[in-house]
């Protein structure tokens, strides 16, 4: 018998980049996200070419790992644990800057519906987790009474190691 990813012949369905849940530690009531992008890391690569080789091709070593920063866009919320980290990140008056942890988790909620994830145990397919991230960046809504649109809030988030645990 299928199971509830897989239809009657067998084949998984791919996923989609719908459903997901962002988290961040010690904060609670997070936003709903509505896109979240620019999850990389990347390496240097040294090159160097040391004086007694035969060979003229440089040899190549792994450098330091850099992490891009990573945009959450969010419709307007009065979720205010989210927005006071941010408003503790950005202030012109902070202290230490509060990193926290971040997850997020792209779930397969095959065979069950978007509401049934907030009841039910979701079976969590592709975590990333990004180790002390800050809030570099905020950018209000855009804000036009001649217009329909949801009011989309952008944070920009600095992190410093990524952790790919599956």
């Amino acid at each position: 018998m299928a199971t509830e990813a897989e239809n009657t012949a067998g084949l998984y369905y791919p996923l989609t980049k719908m459903n997901f849940l962002v988290t961040v530690d010690d904060v609670s009531g997070v936003a709903a996200f509505n896109e979240v992008t620019g999850i990389d890391a990347s390496v240097d690569v040294i090159e160097f070419r040391q004086g007694n080789a035969n060979s003229l091709a440089p040899v190549k070593i792994q450098g330091l790992v850099k992490h891009g920063n990573i945009t959450l866009k969010m419709g307007y919320t009065r979720s205010q644990d989210f927005k006071i980290w941010i408003q503790n990140c950005v202030s012109e008056r902070r202290g230490a800057t509060p990193r926290k942890n971040v997850t997020i988790e792209l779930i397969d909620i095959s065979g069950g519906s978007p509401q049934s994830t907030v009841t039910a145990t979701v079976d969590s397919t592709l975590t990333w987790m990004l180790k002390d991230a800050w809030v570099t960046k905020y950018t209000g809504p855009d804000l036009n009474s001649s217009t329909s649109e949801v009011a989309i809030e952008s944070v920009e988030i600095a992190y410093e190691e990524l952790t790919i645990p599956n």
